[in-house]
């Protein structure tokens, strides 16, 4: 046993096998498990996990049958052929040393296809098909289907079955009374409405034997309107405990809440008080989840009782050798998830593949290659920021000698204004990674050393790559020199002094930033505080988890304004996330302005039109979000723009400004050094 996180390190007997440590990746929808095709490139990805130290891996959803897909044509496990598929992904991992469950995931109303079922015919406000109801016929039929995908599973020599159950899918929709209207024997009280799951439970318990692992994942806290209460919670629990079940996973929230539970701002470990109180009421293992993303504190959860085993699934997409370096107590190495969503999740939802914003090499294991160098150059990266890192970082792996050259006197460009926005505390894990892989891989870092086109050639690099990001746009409006005015780096890095009343200029996400940063009180927001704001009862002693919130006035008065008539506010890369932020904004009462156009800036405030109306807005000051211009100054280009010399390369924001794009800039930047 490691003397690094001891508890969380510690080996778990589970009687008839025994896990190496407490660290599981939990289920992950990837979309690799939806083409057999993918199957080559799923099995490299989990076996990465493995061979980084995970003790137990969870696939994405596999449906019981075709009702149960999430996405049209999705993963399934109903033939002996899908077996052929599975077996490469198992044999990988053990081949690492690791143990991997696969979740039986239904979708039921959460189904993106006509062919959706559920308890009852009531629409997902998340989902485009309203459900059919189920006959009673079909739910023996799913029982059925659920016991022989778990038999094909264990022929696959998976270690184990996880049965989804929490988030709002179809297990879910029965237990709970808001999706539940039946008035057979599968409806109503709460004993009919979890027969379904415990009939599954027992049916996959009799088809796999009594040496497999069956983990189920229950919801904890719906937060939606119809939850379930706490006692019924633990009545379920106990119920699924009796009826054979391995482990209990720790579900938080369902799918349409409108209560965030795994983005950035989410505090850490924000739901551990729920897992500890199931834990105390059962025998058998139980894993927490939600917002851990480093070893302290999975450590401290573990140490302290509130749970056995600890899920982490984009921390694992984000670091696959994530618990290799806290045994070696080298967490400062470990790429943290800044739990962003703009990698995997929002990939996701728009079917595609996932990956991840901090490590573009997530699930583009066997394409996204850094092989060591034969050929050693000489390289220039200019500009420090996630493009220039990423690009730098890699190429010194790879055993290239790389100099990079930072204007200003610290790394990390637009994340080290991103980082000191409330509930974004998370990025400066991202630079603290980055600063350690400098150090690590040897790159020359030089601060404070602008450069030009002569000092580079005068060097004699072999390969130039410029990476000097964005600048802010200034907007034509007259007046924009007023000193009301300000713009966002003079907010978010300088500390510039701002009024109570104030305009926002731009409801892009720089825009959403910027307005967050002028209503925090507090940084990071404590925990009691976050849940009074979104009214979550961690006791969940009333339906769902739900109270009334609570909410402070407002520290100042702000008008967040775009010229585009319609857009939603916040749109940008995070896609999942965007209405957190939205409906964040509304508790402080920001005004919220599409279609204005800017008249001009003086002494009264910033003159706006919106549709027919003038008006002015009485505000002590201006801030400028209005986008970004790309930084090039220093590429040597022809009269229509194009690269003269072909040691230049450029990457990131210089590349194209647009919305301010990590995940761009960081793939960019670990794809041009993978080949050069």
């Amino acid at each position: 046993m490691t003397s690094h996180y001891p508890n969380l390190l510690k080996p778990l007997d589970l009687g008839f096998t025994q896990l190496k440590n407490r660290v599981v990746m939990g289920s992950m929808h990837t979309g690799l498990e939806d083409r057999f095709y993918n199957y080559g490139k799923l099995a490299a990805y989990f076996a990465e996990r493995a061979r980084g130290g995970t003790g137990l891996l969870i696939t994405g959803g596999i449906s019981p049958n075709r009702q149960g897909w999430l996405l049209p044509f999705g993963g399934t496990m109903s033939h002996y052929g899908d077996v052929i598929n599975h077996r490469r992904v198992t044999s990988a991992v053990h081949q690492e040393g690791g143990k991997i469950l696969m979740q039986i995931l239904h979708a039921g109303r959460y189904g993106y296809h006509p062919f959706a079922v559920s308890a009852s015919n009531i629409k997902s406000p998340i989902s485009m098909f309203k459900p059919r109801a189920m006959k009673e016929s079909e739910i023996i039929k799913t029982i059925r289907d659920y016991g022989r995908c778990a038999k094909l599973a264990k022929l696959s020599n998976y270690d184990g079955v996880e049965i989804m159950g929490s988030e709002g899918y179809l297990l879910n929709q029965f237990i709970c009374s808001r999706t539940n209207k039946r008035n057979d024997q599968w409806g109503g009280s709460l004993e009919n409405r979890m027969r379904l799951p415990l009939e599954i439970v027992r049916k996959v318990r009799k088809e796999v034997g009594k040496n497999f692992i069956i983990a189920y994942r229950l919801s904890l806290i719906d937060l939606v309107d119809g939850g379930n209460t706490w006692d019924e919670i633990v009545t379920i629990a106990k119920a699924l405990e009796s009826a054979g079940i391995t482990l209990l996973n720790t579900g938080i929230g369902w799918h349409e809440a409108r209560i965030p539970t795994i983005v950035t701002s989410v505090p850490r470990a924000a739901f551990r008080e729920v897992t500890k109180r199931i834990k105390h009421e059962l025998s058998i293992p139980v894993m927490a989840s939600n917002r851990i993303n480093m070893p302290e504190d999975g450590e401290s959860i573990v140490a302290s009782g509130d749970a056995d085993l600890i899920s982490m699934a984009r921390p694992l997409l984000a670091d696959a050798h994530f618990v290799n370096k806290a045994a070696a107590g080298k967490a400062e190495e470990i790429n943290t998830c800044i739990a962003c969503n703009q990698g995997c999740l929002d990939q996701t939802f728009s079917m595609k593949r996932s990956t991840c914003l901090v490590n573009p090499q997530a699930c583009f294991e066997t394409e996204l290659v850094y092989v060591k160098t034969n050929r050693p150059k000489k390289i220039a990266v200019v500009g420090g920021g996630m493009a220039g890192l990423s690009c730098a970082t890699v190429a010194a792996e790879r055993g290239h000698d790389v100099t990079l050259f930072e204007g200003s006197d610290d790394i990390g460009g637009q994340f080290t204004m991103a980082m000191n926005v409330p509930g974004k505390e998370e990025f400066r894990e991202t630079v603290r990674y980055f600063r350690n892989q400098v150090k690590k891989t040897g790159v020359k870092l030089q601060l404070n050393q602008k450069v030009n086109t002569a000092d580079l050639n005068k060097a004699g690099f072999d390969e130039i790559v410029i990476a000097t990001g964005v600048a802010p746009r200034t907007p034509k409006i007259p007046g924009i020199d007023h000193p009301k005015v300000l713009s966002y780096p003079d907010v978010l890095r300088h500390g510039a002094k701002v009024g109570h009343k104030v305009a926002v200029i731009g409801a892009g996400g720089i825009g959403i930033d910027v307005s967050e940063f002028l209503l925090a009180e507090h940084s990071p927001q404590p925990l009691e505080n976050w849940l009074d704001e979104w009214g979550v009862d961690l006791s969940v002693s009333e339906a769902g988890g739900l109270r009334p919130p609570k909410r402070e006035q407002p520290l100042r008065q702000i008008w967040l304004l775009q010229r585009k008539h319609g857009k939603k506010m916040g749109q940008g890369p995070g896609k999942t996330t965007g209405w957190v932020h939205r409906l964040a904004l509304q508790h402080h009462q920001v005004k919220m302005m599409g279609g204005v156009e800017y008249l001009k800036v003086d002494d009264l405030g910033l003159h706006i039109r919106v549709g027919d109306e003038e008006q002015v807005l009485d505000v002590d000051n201006v801030i400028l979000c209005a986008g970004q211009e790309s930084v090039r100054d220093l590429l040597p280009t022809d009269s229509e723009g194009k690269i003269t010399d072909k040691r230049f390369h450029v990457i990131g924001g210089a590349k194209m400004a647009g919305e301010v794009d990590a995940k761009r800039a960081i793939k960019e930047g670990a794809e041009l050094a993978a080949t050069l």
